[in-house]
């Protein structure tokens, strides 16, 4: 029992960094999560909640993002940087809350035998009806659907990736194990679990048979994977990466030396396995020094990045004909204390995201705006949406696009940047709309 109780603390504390690393930074969209109830086939039990950007394609892209144990699906929402990637990117993203208990308390399904049958129920065919209503409900693209968790959440992940490959077309696993690693219920949960015991070593046939056997004779494409985990992970040990990779490169036929390594940012070393054609088919992180407490910051942006997600989006609201000329800014101007900016910043060792929201206090409609601001000495803006941004340094200007040129009274606007720095990840201490200056919340 002492084993037990000390087992159930560090998985919480663990979890708390797995599921809720990320400090809330969610910026005030119209946009909001919200819960479905009645979404189809729910053999699993669990909850739906869904996330829907208010700018995005006529066909989005869904994501479908997947908590650690002991977690919930708002609680994945809260504490990832997935939703404001969607709100940047115009894609949308399920969070399911998983309800069954497994020793831990709210664990995806991965070790049951109906949960390893494709179609044979469970959480995986709860989690392909959500998917289902989502395409139905906002006329998602059935070719664009993408799978990605932390810890409990990852292994799932690899899961819905080895039974419905002819549904998700990428997947990122955050602490994962390989399909199929769990024998049974008995072996779930750690710490007496064959699986993750830190001794599990199975060959890249052994591994690559266990997913070939999950969707008997397909034989279509199967989806790129990417795969994150910590060196000082002991919870779900580090030594199960290479397991991951061994299983997935067999998937695909791909030798087990990568074709190529690289450090994207300090700390993080890639491996990449591509075929012979050079398209990347598995893509591995080995993050220095993290224990369980995946995804940081970044690792989300480059999860989505991997899934070829990162064009803006064509809002849904058309853009001024051509032919009309752009609205002007509005005369007079808003004076002093007629708009109020609040700033969400989130920085880690290099580099920084700064989400601005600017709301209009005044007495009439803002139509065309430009927010004037300084950035602390250092920091300099690589990408940034729902503005243009000019110069990247010192003094920046920040002005409207077509579709978010108007403010009414008592309306917001977000807007936020990408940025490197050299230490000082300070926000700008004011800011100036259309000539004058806004309180700072």
């Amino acid at each position: 029992m002492r084993i037990r109780r000390k087992l159930l603390l560090a998985l919480a504390v663990s979890l708390t960094a797995a599921g809720l690393v990320i400090p809330t930074f969610r910026p005030a969209y119209a946009a909001s999560l919200t819960e479905v109830t009645g979404f189809g086939d729910n053999p699993g039990g669990m909850r739906m909640h869904v996330y829907v950007p208010d700018s995005r394609p006529a066909r989005p892209a869904t994501v479908v993002a997947m908590h650690g144990c002991g977690g919930s699906g708002p609680g994945f929402y809260s504490g990832s940087e997935f939703a404001a990637l969607a709100d940047r990117y115009g894609f949308i993203v399920i969070y399911p809350t998983a309800t069954q208990q497994a020793g831990f308390g709210n664990c995806f399904d991965v070790w049951s035998d109906a949960a390893k049958r494709r179609g044979g129920g469970s959480d995986p065919v709860s989690i392909v009806s959500m998917v289902r209503y989502v395409q139905q409900r906002y006329a998602a693209d059935p070719d664009r659907v993408y799978a990605t968790g932390s810890s409990s959440g990852g292994m799932m992940t690899n899961h819905m990736l080895a039974l419905y490959p002819d549904l998700f077309k990428a997947g990122a696993a955050f602490m994962g194990v390989p399909y199929n690693c769990f024998a049974g219920a008995a072996d779930f949960p750690p710490p007496n679990s064959q699986c993750t015991g830190g001794n599990m070593n199975r060959t890249p046939q052994q591994w690559g048979d266990a997913v070939r056997q999950a969707y008997p004779g397909y034989s279509g494409p199967r989806p790129p994977v990417q795969l994150w985990h910590g060196t000082n992970d002991t919870l779900v040990p580090y030594s199960l990466l290479q397991e991951s990779i061994e299983q997935w490169t067999n998937v695909f036929g791909l030798g087990q030396t990568p074709t190529s390594t690289d450090t994207p940012q300090a700390g993080w070393n890639r491996r990449r396995y591509a075929d012979a054609g050079g398209t990347v088919r598995v893509e591995a992180y080995s993050i220095q020094g993290a224990g369980h407490s995946l995804p940081s910051a970044g690792m989300a942006a480059s999860a989505v990045q991997f899934f070829g997600l990162t064009t803006p989006p064509v809002p849904t609201t058309p853009p001024p004909s051509p032919t009309t000329p752009p609205p002007g800014p509005t005369t007079p101007p808003p004076g002093g204390g007629a708009c109020r900016v609040s700033v969400a910043t989130n920085a880690w060792n290099t580099g920084l995201t700064e989400n601005i929201t600017v709301t209009n206090t005044g007495t009439g409609v803002v139509n065309g705006w430009s927010l004037v601001f300084t950035l602390p000495a250092g920091q300099t803006i690589t990408s940034g949406w729902n503005a243009s941004y000019a110069p990247s340094a010192g003094q920046v200007t920040a002005r409207n696009v077509a579709y978010n040129a108007a403010i009414p009274v008592n309306g917001s606007i977000t807007i936020g940047f990408q940025a490197t720095h050299t230490g000082d990840t300070a926000r700008p201490n004011s800011f100036a709309l259309n000539g004058a200056p806004c309180t700072i919340a």
